[in-house]
C-alpha cells in the first residue's frame, strides 16, 4: 500500500478502483475491519489520491454507516478529513456529507452530539474557507455575469462559481432549517433545533462578511431571507408585555424564549456590525427593535440583554455615525440614532420611577458591608427613596457582555439588582467617551490642516480637505447632528444621575461626561446644547431649587421638549432635594428680597470646581455661556460671601457682611483656594483670545446688568461681583486694552448712571480708575504717538458728559480737571474731547452746571486759545456757539456770543500764524487721503483751511440768527453781518462763493422756512412788567422782523460787495436764488415783509454799475442813497408757485446778440452778464406780480389774504426802472406777461377799513396811486416804443389791446375771483368787507391815452394789420350802447367824442387801405356801434332837464354829421353792406316813433325832431346824389325812398281812419306829432325831387309819391291846426308836378 502512494497521479485517476476494497470492508459491518477501511481510506484522503467519483462511493458508504449507527465518531472525523484536505467534494455529495454531521448532531449520545456539533461548525466554516480561496484565486479575472432576470427564481445561482455555489445553497438552507420550513439542498435532513441554526448562521455572518459584501447572490440572501427571519423570530418579544394575563387577548401570545431572543440579538449585533451599509432599511427596524426591549413592560432578562447590546453599540463610535448619517440625517426616516440614547435615558429613568417589578427593589440603602463584603459606602445611585447599587461591569470602552454569552442556558438567569443600571450607566458613559474623542480627533486633525494652510496661503480662504481618509466632505453637518440628535437624551440621564449620584468618582465621571459635551458642543459651535450641559452643571452647582432666571429661563426651555420614544416619554427630569449629601456651608441667597439661608453641599463645591475647571480650560468656547458660568459664580460667591476688595479681587468677608453665612471647617480650608481659582481665572482671560475675551467681557456685562437691576428701588447693598471683575479683567489686558476699552467702559458708563449711590460710586471708581490706569500704563508705542488710542482712552470722560446724575457730573468735571493739570500740555489731539466735555451742556442740566462750563469756556477763550493746536479753534467755536443755543440762561447766550466777536477779533489779529499751521496741517491730512485714496472731508472743503474756520464762525452765528429767542437772533444777526462787513477782507475769493451760498442764502432759507411756519398765537406779556408792541405780539410778527433784518442784510452785502462777487463763476445763480428769496418775502403774507422785500428788490436794482474797491466808501452810499421809486408800506400777495421761463436766458440773449456771445469788446464785459441779471430781474418781478394779482380760483369764503394797494403800487411802479434795462430784448411775449399783472393788479379790491386812506371820497374823480402807477407803465413803453427800432412798433397792438380792457372796466368792473364786491357806496367802514374801487376814472382816463395814442399811430402798418381801430370801436360800443345806463354820464359822453375824434383820423386811413381788406370787419362794428348809440334801449333818467335833452340830442345829430360829411360821399370806397346798414339806419331815424312816456308837454323837444329831420335829409341827399357809381348803389337808396314812402302812406291811412272814428274826441298827442312828421317828411322829399336831375330819379319813385297826393287831400277835413299848417306845406310842392314832364312819357314808350 505505501508503495503505491508516490505515483499519486495515476493513483487518483483510479481512485475508484484503489477505495472499493475498503469500502467493502466498511459493508461488513465488522467493527474490526471498518474502523481498519476507515483508517485507510482517512490516509488517503489526507495525500489527496481521492478523485470525485471515489468520494461520492465513501460519502454513500458512511451514509449507510450512519444509517446502521457504526462508529459514529470515526464517521464524523472521516467526513472532516475529506472536506478539508481536497476540494474534490462537490453539489449533492457536499451536501450528503453535511446532512450526514447534522443527522449525527440529533443521536442519543451525548459525547456524538457536541462531537458532531463541532463538526458542523467546523464544515459549514470549510464550505465558506473555499469560497474564499475560489474569489481569491479569479481575483485578476474580470467577468461580465450575464444579467439576473429579477431576482425571482431563489436558485438563479447560474452565476456562481462551484464552491460559490456550495456555499450558497448551503446558506440558503441553514435560513430554511431557522424558518421551519423544507432544505432544498440538505436533503435527507430529519431534525433541527432553532438555536443551533441561528448559532451557525452568527458564526457564518461573523466570520465571512466579506462574501456577502462581496457577491450579490449573497447579500440578496441577507435581505431576502436572514432579515425577514430575524424579524418573524423577534414577533413573540415585541408583543409580549409582562403582567398581561392571557385572558386579555383570545389568541394566547407566545412568550419570549431566552436562548432564542438571546441568540437573535447576537445575530442582530453582527448583522448591524458588518452588514449595516447593505442592510440599512432592516437595520432601521432592528435598532428600532432594540429600543423597544427596553421598554419598561418586558421582562428584566430581555431588558437586560437589550441593554447588553445597546452598549455593544455604544462602543463603536463610527458606526454611530453611520447611524446618524444614513437615518437621522434623511427626510422621512426614523431619528434611530436619537432614539437609542432617548431609549438609554428613559431606561434609566424608570428604573428610578418603577421598582423593578422581578425583585423586591432594595429602598433603604442596604448595611454598608452587606453587599461588597468590604467596609467601604457602596456606590449607588438614590433618587426619591430609590436605591440602585452601581458594580463594575467592564472595563471603560470594551461592552463585555454576561448575558449575551449565556448559550448554554436554557432558562432566564436572575439578574442582579444594579446590573441594568450599571451596563446603562457605562453605555452612557462610552457613548460620550467615544464621540467626543472622535469628533474631536477629527475636529483637531482639520484644525491644524487649516492652521498649515493659512501659513502657506496667507491670502486664501480655507476650504475643509479630506484629511487622512477621516474627513468626509460633510463631517461638520455629521458632527452637528449627532451631537443634536444625543445631547437631549444624553442630558435628561446625566442630570439625573448627577443628581442621583452618591459616589464621588461616579458623580466625577457623570461632571466629566457633562464637561466634555459642554466644550465639544462649543467647539462645533452649537450653542443650545453647549448652554444646556453647562446650566446642567452650574444647577448642580447650586443649592436645590435655587431661584436663578438665567438657568431656569434656559431649562424652562429645554423642559418643554419632552421626547416621545415610542410612547414612553423622556422628562428632564428636576432634581430632587432630599439627597443624602454632606452640607458644608450655610448662607444667604443672592436676591432682591432675601428669605431665609440656603446650604452647600459637598457635591456642589465639587461641581462648583467643575464649573471653575470648565472656564480655566474651555473658556475659549464658552461663548455666551461665559453669563451662566459667571452668574452661577457670583451666587456661589455671594452665598459664600466673599467681597470685592481694591483692584477687584474677592476675599473673605468679615462676618460682620453676612450675619448669616456659616461655613463648616472642611470648607473654610477650600475658600481661599476658591478665591483664588477664581482670581487665577480672570487673570488667565490674559491668553485667551479676542473673540472670546469679548465673551467674557459681555457675560460680565450682563451680570453687572443683572445686580444693576436687582439694586433698583433700594440702596441695599449691591452685589459688587461684575463690576469687580470688569475691573479686574481690564487691568490684566491692558496691553491689548483697545479691543475690550469699548464694551467695558461703555457698560461701566451704564453703571454711573445707576440710582443705587453705592453701585454708582463703584462704577464711577472703576471708570476713572481704568482711564488713570490706561493714561499712567507704558504703552508700546507710548500715548504719545499714538494718539488714537489716546483718544480711545479719554472718551468714556466725555460720555460721562451724558450722565444726568449731578455727582457723576461734578467727578468728571473734576477729572477734566486733574487731567488738565497733568496732562494739559500733552493734551494735543486730547483737546477736542475735553473742549467736549466742558461744551456737553444740555437744557435739562440746570442753570448751575451750564454757569460752570461757562467759566470754563471762557477760561479757555482769554488764556488757552495761543496754546492749543489751531485745528481745535472750531471746536472752540462750535463750543461757544453750544452755550449760544442753550435756553437756561439769556444772558449767557447773548455773553457767548460777545465770546464769539472776541474769537473773530482773535482770528484777526492771529490770522498769518493760524493760517500757517492750518496748511501745514491741510497738507498732512491731504496726504493720508490720498493715500487712502479717499477725498479730504471736512466742513466747507475746497475753501483754504483758515478761511473754513471763519465760514465755521459765521455758520455758527448763522445758526443762532434762527434761534427761538428773539434777542438773541437779533443780537446774532447784527454779530454776523457785522463781522462779515469788517473782517471779509481776510477771505479769499472762492471763500465768497461759500458764505453766499452755504452762509447767506442757508441762512435766508431757514428765516424763511421758520417765518412761515411760525405761530400766529398771541404772547401774552413777559413776565409782569414788560410789555409786547402790538406789532411784536406773536411768533410769527417776531419771527417777521428776523426776515427784514436778514434780507436786508443779505442784499446790503449784495450791494456793496458787488464787484467782488461778480467776479464768481455763478454770481448770476446766486443772484438768481437771492431774488427768488426776494420773490417769496414779497409773496409772504406779512405787510411788514412783503414791503421790506420790494425795498430789498429796489435796493439792489439801483445799481447800476459795478464799484470799485478804491472808490467803495464814497459810491456805495451814494448808490444806496439814491432814492428808489417811491414805495408805500406794502403787503404781499397769495400763494407763490414760482413759473416756468418761457425761454431759457441763453438763448434769449444768443437770439438778440448771437454774434457778440464768443467775447465781448474788453470795455463791455459785464454788458452781457448785466443784461442776464436783469433778465433774471424781470423774471423775478413778472412772478411776484403774477402771483401776488392772480385772482383766487376758490370759494369766495376761503379767501385768506387779499394784496394791499401800498403794497401793488410799489410792485407795479418797480416796472419802469426795470424796463429801462430790459428794453432791447423786451419782446411781445413779455409784454403780454406784464398786461397780465397790470390788470391782475387793478382788479384787487381793496378792504373796507382802507378805502377812506386810498379814496378821499367817491365824488371825486380821482386816480388810485396803483392806478396812476399803471398808465405810468404803459406810458413808459409806449415812450420807449415811440423813440425805439421799428420792430419794436409790433407792441402797439397789444398796448391799444390793455388800454381797451382798462376802458371796458368802465362800464363792467373787473371781477377778482369769485368774490363779491360791494360798491364802495354801500360797504360800511366798520365791516371787513371788500369793496371794488370806482373804476371810471381809471377808465376814462386810460381812453384819453387810447384816443391820443391812436392819433399818433394810426398809421403805424401793426395798427392797421392788428385791425386796433376795429378794436376801440368794439370796446366803444359797450358805453355807447349803454348810453344812459352807463354807471356814468361821463363815460358814453366821453366815448361818443372819442368815437368821434378816432373816426376822423381812422376813416381816411381805412378807406386808404380799403382795397386790402384789412378793415372789412371793421364797418359791420361801426355799423352796429352807430346802431347802439343812436337807437338806445336805455331810457333817459326822468330827472333829466329839457336843455340837458336837447345838449343829448345836439350829439346824436353830430354823429349823423359825421355820417354825412365822412362816409357817405365816399360810398365808393365802402363796402355795400355797411352803405346799406347805414341807409337802413338813416332811414330809422327818419321815421321816429317816440316812446310813450313823454308828458304832452315835453313831447315837442323829446321827440328828437331835430335829429330825425337830419336823418331824413342825410338820406334823401344821398338817394338823389348823381354820384351813384354803380346801379347797385342807387338801387340801395331807391330801396329805402321806396320803404319811406309805403310808410307814409300807411301812416296818413291809418289818421285819416282814426279822425273818422273819433269824432268830437281829440287823438292822442304822439299820433297827431307822428302825422306832423310824416307831412314834414314829404315836404322836405319834394323840396330834394325839385332838386335832383329829373334822370336820377326813378319811375317808381314818381309813381309812389304822385300816389301820396289823393291821401293828402282826404286829411283836410282834420280838425288839428297844427295838422293843417304841415299838410299846406306839403300839398304845396305838388303844382311842380301836375304834369308830367314830355321826356318821361317818351321814356316811357320806348
Amino acid at each position: 500500500f505505501k508503495a503505491l502512494i508516490p505515483d499519486c497521479r495515476s493513483l487518483k485517476e483510479n481512485s475508484s478502483e484503489v477505495v472499493q476494497p475498503f469500502l467493502m470492508g466498511c459493508g461488513t459491518k465488522e467493527p474490526k475491519i471498518t474502523q481498519l477501511c476507515l483508517a485507510a481510506i482517512q490516509r488517503l484522503m489526507s495525500h489527496e489520491v481521492v478523485s470525485e467519483a471515489a468520494a461520492g462511493n465513501i460519502i454513500n458508504m458512511l451514509w449507510q454507516l450512519m444509517e446502521n449507527g457504526l462508529e459514529e465518531l470515526k464517521l464524523l472525523q472521516t467526513v472532516l478529513v475529506l472536506l478539508t484536505t481536497n476540494t474534490v467534494v462537490h453539489d449533492e455529495v457536499l451536501s450528503k456529507a453535511i446532512v450526514l454531521c447534522f443527522r449525527l448532531h440529533f443521536t442519543k449520545d451525548n459525547i456524538t452530539n457536541n462531537t458532531a456539533a463541532a463538526t458542523v461548525r467546523q464544515v459549514v466554516t470549510v464550505v465558506f474557507e473555499r469560497m474564499v480561496a475560489e474569489d481569491e484565486r479569479f481575483k485578476g479575472i474580470v467577468e461580465h455575469p450575464p444579467p439576473v432576470q429579477g431576482n425571482t427564481n431563489r436558485r438563479s445561482v447560474s452565476t456562481l462559481r462551484p464552491s460559490a455555489k456550495d456555499a450558497y445553497m448551503l446558506f440558503q438552507d441553514l435560513c430554511q432549517l431557522v424558518n421551519a420550513d423544507a432544505p432544498y439542498w440538505l436533503v435527507g435532513m430529519t431534525e433541527m433545533t432553532r438555536t443551533f441554526g441561528l448559532e451557525l448562521l452568527e458564526s457564518v455572518l461573523n466570520d465571512f462578511p466579506g462574501v456577502f459584501l462581496q457577491h450579490q447572490e449573497f447579500s440578496f440572501l441577507l435581505k431576502e431571507r436572514v432579515c425577514p427571519l430575524v424579524i418573524k423570530l423577534f414577533s413573540p418579544n415585541i408583543k409580549f408585555r409582562q403582567g398581561s394575563s392571557s385572558a386579555a387577548s383570545p389568541v394566547p401570545v407566545e412568550k419570549p424564549y431566552f436562548p432564542i431572543c438571546m441568540r437573535l440579538l447576537r445575530v442582530v449585533s453582527v448583522l448591524i456590525k458588518h452588514f449595516y451599509s447593505l442592510l440599512v432599511t432592516e437595520c432601521e427596524i432592528f435598532l428600532s427593535l432594540l429600543v423597544k426591549f427596553l421598554d419598561g413592560e418586558k421582562p428584566q432578562w430581555l431588558r437586560a440583554v437589550a441593554v447588553e447590546s445597546v452598549h455593544r453599540l455604544c462602543v463603536q463610535p463610527h458606526l454611530l455615525r453611520s447611524f446618524c448619517q444614513s437615518y437621522d440625517m434623511k427626510q422621512h426616516s426614523t431619528k434611530v440614532f436619537r432614539d437609542i440614547v432617548n431609549a438609554l435615558g428613559s431606561f434609566i429613568q424608570s428604573l428610578f420611577i418603577v421598582p423593578n417589578a422581578g425583585n423586591a427593589a432594595a429602598v433603604s440603602a442596604p448595611a454598608a458591608g452587606g453587599v461588597s463584603g468590604n467596609l467601604t459606602t457602596q456606590a449607588a445611585f438614590e433618587y426619591r427613596g430609590t436605591w440602585i447599587p452601581l458594580m463594575t461591569v467592564s472595563v471603560q470602552g470594551s461592552a463585555k457582555a454576561t448575558y449575551l454569552e449565556m448559550l448554554d442556558k436554557v432558562e432566564p438567569p436572575s439578574i442582579p439588582e444594579g446590573y441594568a443600571m450599571s451596563v446603562a450607566f457605562s453605555a452612557l458613559l462610552d457613548l460620550v467617551r467615544g464621540i467626543t474623542t472622535m469628533i474631536e480627533r477629527e475636529l483637531s486633525a482639520e484644525e491644524e490642516a487649516a492652521a498649515e494652510f493659512r501659513e502657506a496661503h496667507p491670502d486664501q480662504e480655507w476650504q475643509p480637505q479630506p484629511v487622512l481618509c477621516v474627513l468626509v466632505p460633510g463631517a461638520h453637518l455629521v458632527w452637528e447632528e449627532m451631537v443634536n440628535a444625543c445631547w437631549c437624551g444624553l442630558l435628561a440621564a446625566l442630570s439625573l444621575l448627577l443628581d442621583a449620584s452618591t459616589d464621588e468618582t461616579a458623580t466625577e465621571n457623570i461632571l466629566k461626561a457633562e464637561l466634555t459635551m459642554a466644550s465639544l458642543c462649543g467647539r462645533l459651535g452649537l450653542v443650545t446644547p453647549r448652554d444646556a450641559f453647562i446650566t446642567a452643571i452650574c444647577k448642580a452647582s447650586l443649592p436645590p431649587h435655587y431661584a436663578l432666571t438665567v438657568l431656569s429661563s434656559n431649562a424652562a426651555s429645554l423642559s418643554s421638549k419632552a421626547y416621545s420614544i415610542q410612547g414612553q416619554s423622556v422628562q428632564i427630569i428636576s432634581p430632587s432635594s432630599e439627597s443624602h449629601q454632606q452640607v458644608v456651608a450655610v448662607g444667604q441667597p443672592l436676591s432682591a428680597q432675601p428669605q431665609g439661608t440656603v446650604v452647600l453641599t459637598a457635591k456642589n463645591i465639587q461641581c462648583m470646581r467643575t464649573l471653575l475647571n470648565l472656564a480655566h480650560c474651555h473658556g475659549a468656547v464658552l461663548g455666551t455661556s461665559w453669563q451662566l458660568v459667571l452668574a452661577t459664580l457670583q451666587h456661589l460667591v455671594w452665598i459664600l460671601g466673599l467681597k470685592p476688595g481694591v483692584g477687584g479681587a474677592l476675599k473673605p468677608g468679615r462676618a460682620v457682611e453676612g450675619p448669616s453665612t456659616v461655613l463648616t471647617t472642611a470648607v473654610m480650608t477650600d475658600l481661599p483656594v476658591i478665591s483664588n481659582i477664581l482670581s487665577r481665572l480672570f487673570e488667565s482671560s490674559q491668553y485667551l483670545d479676542d473673540v472670546s475675551l469679548h465673551h467674557l467681557i459681555n457675560a460680565l456685562c450682563s451680570l453687572s446688568l443683572e445686580a444693576m437691576e436687582m439694586a433698583y428701588g433700594n440702596n441695599k447693598e449691591p452685589s459688587l461681583f461684575a463690576v469687580a471683575k470688569l475691573l479686574e479683567t481690564g487691568l490684566v489686558n491692558m496691553d491689548r486694552i483697545e479691543i475690550l476699552w469699548r464694551p467695558l467702559t461703555g457698560h461701566l458708563l451704564e453703571v454711573c448712571q445707576h440710582p443705587n449711590s453705592r453701585m454708582r460710586e463703584w462704577g464711577a471708581e472703576a471708570l476713572t480708575a481704568l482711564i488713570k490706569a490706561g493714561l499712567a500704563f507704558k504703552h508700546d508705542p507710548p500715548l504719545a504717538q499714538n494718539q488714537r488710542l489716546q483718544l480711545l482712552l479719554l472718551n468714556p470722560l466725555k460720555e460721562l458728559s451724558n450722565v444726568l446724575h449731578a455727582d457723576i457730573r461734578q467727578k468728571q468735571l473734576e477729572s477734566v480737571l486733574q487731567i488738565l493739570q497733568s496732562q494739559g500740555d500733552s493734551l494735543g489731539p486730547g483737546w477736542p474731547l475735553v473742549l467736549g466735555v466742558i461744551g456737553a451742556i444740555r437744557n435739562d442740566q440746570g442753570e448751575s452746571l451750564i454757569r460752570t462750563a461757562f467759566q470754563c469756556l471762557q477760561l479757555v477763550v482769554t488764556d488757552f486759545l495761543p496754546t492749543m493746536p489751531c485745528t481745535c479753534l472750531q471746536i472752540v467755536v462750535d463750543v461757544a456757539g453750544s452755550f449760544g443755543l442753550q435756553n437756561q440762561e439769556l444772558n449767557i447766550s447773548l455773553t457767548s456770543i460777545g465770546l464769539l466777536w472776541n474769537i473773530s477779533d482773535y482770528f484777526f489779529q492771529r490770522g498769518e500764524t493760524i493760517t500757517l499751521e492750518l496748511e501745514r496741517e491741510e497738507e498732512a491730512l491731504q496726504k493720508q487721503a490720498q493715500e487712502k485714496g479717499e477725498t479730504l472731508n471736512r466742513p466747507f472743503h475746497p475753501a483754504p483751511p483758515f478761511d473754513c474756520l471763519w465760514l465755521c464762525l459765521y455758520a455758527k452765528l448763522g445758526e443762532l440768527c434762527v434761534d427761538p429767542r428773539p434777542a438773541v437772533r437779533k443780537s446774532a444777526g447784527q454779530t454776523l453781518f457785522s463781522t462779515i462787513a469788517a473782517h471779509g477782507t481776510l477771505l479769499q475769493q472762492p471763500t465768497w462763493h461759500i458764505v453766499v451760498w452755504k452762509v447767506l442764502f442757508h441762512l435766508l432759507d431757514c428765516v424763511r422756512t421758520s417765518s412761515t411756519t411760525a405761530d400766529k398765537e398771541k404772547i401774552e406779556s413777559g413776565g409782569g412788567n414788560i410789555l409786547i408792541h402790538h406789532s411784536r405780539d406773536t411768533a410769527e410778527k417776531q419771527w417777521a422782523e428776523t426776515w427784514v433784518l436778514t434780507l436786508a442784510g443779505v442784499a446790503r452785502i449784495f450791494n456793496t460787495r458787488r464787484y467782488l462777487l461778480q467776479q464768481l463763476g455763478d454770481f448770476f445763480e446766486a443772484w438768481e436764488v437771492l431774488l427768488n428769496h426776494i420773490q417769496s418775502a414779497a409773496l409772504s403774507k406779512n405787510n411788514e415783509v412783503s414791503l421790506a422785500a420790494l425795498k430789498s428788490f429796489q435796493e439792489i436794482l439801483q445799481i447800476v454799475t459795478p464799484v470799485k474797491d478804491s472808490d467803495k466808501a464814497g459810491d456805495a452810499l451814494a448808490a444806496m442813497g439814491v432814492p428808489p421809486v417811491l414805495i408805500d408800506p406794502i403787503s404781499a400777495s397769495g400763494p407763490g408757485r414760482p413759473l416756468l421761463r418761457s425761454d431759457s436766458l441763453v438763448e434769449r440773449l444768443t437770439r438778440y446778440n448771437g454774434a457778440e456771445l464768443q467775447a465781448p469788446p474788453p470795455g463791455e464785459e459785464s454788458a452781457l452778464e448785466d443784461s442776464a441779471l436783469w433778465w433774471s430781474a424781470w423774471n423775478t418781478w413778472y412772478r411776484t406780480g403774477t402771483d401776488s394779482t392772480r385772482p383766487p380760483s376758490g370759494p369766495a369764503e376761503k379767501l385768506s389774504f387779499i394784496p394791499s394797494q401800498p403794497y401793488l403800487t410799489a410792485l407795479i411802479q418797480i416796472f419802469p426802472a426795470l424796463y429801462q434795462h430790459i428794453k432791447a430784448n423786451f419782446s411781445m411775449e413779455d409784454l403780454k406777461k406784464l398786461g397780465v399783472i397790470l390788470h391782475g393788479a387793478v382788479s384787487v379790491p381793496i378792504s373796507s377799513d382802507a378805502s377812506p386812506f386810498i379814496l378821499p371820497s367817491y365824488t371825486e374823480a380821482v386816480l388810485t396811486s396803483l392806478q396812476e402807477a399803471v398808465l405810468t407803465a404803459l406810458d413808459v413803453l409806449q415812450k420807449a416804443i415811440c423813440v425805439g427800432p421799428e420792430n419794436l412798433q409790433v407792441m402797439y397792438p397789444a398796448i391799444f389791446e390793455q388800454l381797451l380792457l382798462f376802458v371796458e372796466f368802465s362800464c363792467k368792473p373787473p371781477q377778482y375771483g369769485r368774490m363779491e364786491t360791494k360798491h364802495v357806496a354801500n360797504a360800511k367802514y366798520n365791516q371787513a368787507e371788500w369793496v371794488a374801487l370806482n373804476y371810471v376814472p381809471f377808465a376814462e382816463r386810460s381812453l384819453e391815452v387810447v384816443v391820443d395814442l391812436y392819433h399818433k399811430t394810426a398809421c403805424h402798418k401793426a395798427v392797421i394789420n392788428e385791425k386796433v381801430l376795429q378794436n376801440i370801436i368794439k370796446t366803444l360800443r359797450m358805453p355807447l350802447g349803454l348810453k344812459y345806463a352807463c354807471p356814468s354820464e361821463s363815460t358814453w359822453k366821453l366815448a361818443v367824442s372819442s368815437l368821434l375824434k378816432v373816426l376822423s383820423i381812422g376813416l381816411p386811413v381805412a378807406r386808404q387801405h380799403a382795397s386790402s381788406g384789412k378793415f372789412d370787419t371793421m364797418w359791420p362794428e361801426l355799423a352796429n356801434a352807430f346802431e347802439d348809440f343812436l337807437f338806445t334801449k336805455s331810457t333817459p333818467p326822468d330827472n333829466l332837464s329839457i336843455q340837458e335833452f336837447q345838449k343829448n340830442e345836439a350829439i346824436d345829430v353830430e354823429v349823423v354829421q359825421l355820417i354825412s360829411t365822412e362816409i357817405l360821399p365816399f360810398a365808393n370806397f365802402i363796402p355795400k353792406d355797411f352803405v346799406g346798414q347805414i341807409m337802413a339806419m338813416l332811414n330809422k331815424g327818419s321815421i321816429h316813433s317816440q316812446s310813450p312816456s313823454f308828458t304832452e308837454a315835453e313831447i315837442d323837444v323829446r321827440m328828437r325832431e331835430e335829429f330825425s329831420k337830419v336823418c331824413f335829409e342825410t338820406l334823401l341827399q344821398f338817394s338823389f346824389s348823381n354820384k351813384v357809381s354803380t346801379p347797385q348803389e342807387g338801387y340801395i337808396s331807391r330801396m329805402a325812398l321806396s320803404v319811406l314812402l309805403k310808410r307814409s302812406q300807411d301812416v296818413l291811412r291809418r289818421y285819416v281812419e282814426d279822425e273818422r272814428l273819433s269824432g268830437r274826441c281829440p287823438l292822442p298827442r304822439q299820433q297827431v306829432t307822428e302825422i306832423i312828421f310824416v307831412l314834414k317828411a314829404i315836404s322836405t322829399l319834394m323840396d330834394s325831387l325839385k332838386k335832383t336831375q329829373p334822370e336820377n330819379v326813378d319811375g317808381n319813385t314818381w309813381a309812389q309819391v304822385i300816389a301820396l297826393y289823393p291821401t293828402l287831400v282826404e286829411c283836410i277835413t282834420c280838425s288839428s291846426s297844427e295838422v293843417s299848417s304841415a299838410l299846406k306845406e306839403a300839398l304845396g310842392p305838388f303844382k311842380d308836378f301836375m304834369q308830367p314832364p314830355v321826356s318821361r312819357v317818351q321814356n316811357g314808350e320806348s
